[in-house]
């Protein structure tokens, strides 16, 4: 049998900021990536990559093949044939998923901060709203502590179901 495997790839760059980039990977995760960090867990400081620790180096990023890639850094690899082939710097998505930090989302806040305050109006338990709203205790407070995404199925859920309430989105 075959397992299936989740390797996770970058699929956006939010933004860069000093050393810090943040990007959106293809599990809908925002995250920040502190490359001083990273160069340093990777035991790269020394290297030619030190480079971007310096903000306009670091700002020539693109992303290719789902992962960061900098022309800018001198990397060669040796072919086969023993001829040396320039190539761009690139650390794996799978790396800098693991070194990388969750970026807290204004509207995820906005979300459990709303529900807390609503579950709390209604003077329901955490686990009352999980009842009526079919989910479990643990993911509300996952919810209203900002440490899980919620899907709109789910939120709709919780604040019909649960807090018997209309949900209404806009987008701005």
């Amino acid at each position: 049998m075959r397992k299936n495997l989740k390797i996770p790839r970058i699929i956006k760059i939010n933004w860069i900021k000093d050393t810090s980039i943040s990007v959106v990977f293809n599990n809908g995760e925002s995250r920040i990536i502190d490359i001083y960090g990273l160069l340093k867990n990777l035991n790269l400081v020394n290297s030619p990559a030190k480079i971007l620790l310096e903000p306009e180096e670091l700002s020539k990023v693109e992303l290719l093949d789902h992962t960061l890639s900098w022309e800018n850094i001198d990397q060669y690899i040796t072919m086969r044939d023993g001829e040396k082939k320039r190539v761009p710097f690139e650390i794996g998505a799978d790396v800098l998923f693991r070194y990388s930090k969750p970026e807290k989302s204004e509207i995820l806040m906005k979300i459990g901060k709303m529900i807390k305050e609503n579950r709390l109006k209604s003077g329901l338990t955490q686990q009352e709203l999980a009842l009526k709203s079919g989910t479990t205790r643990t993911y509300i407070s996952r919810i209203e502590n900002e440490r899980s995404d919620i899907e709109l199925g789910t939120l709709k859920k919780i604040i019909e179901a649960g807090l018997g309430k209309k949900i209404e989105i806009s987008i701005k």
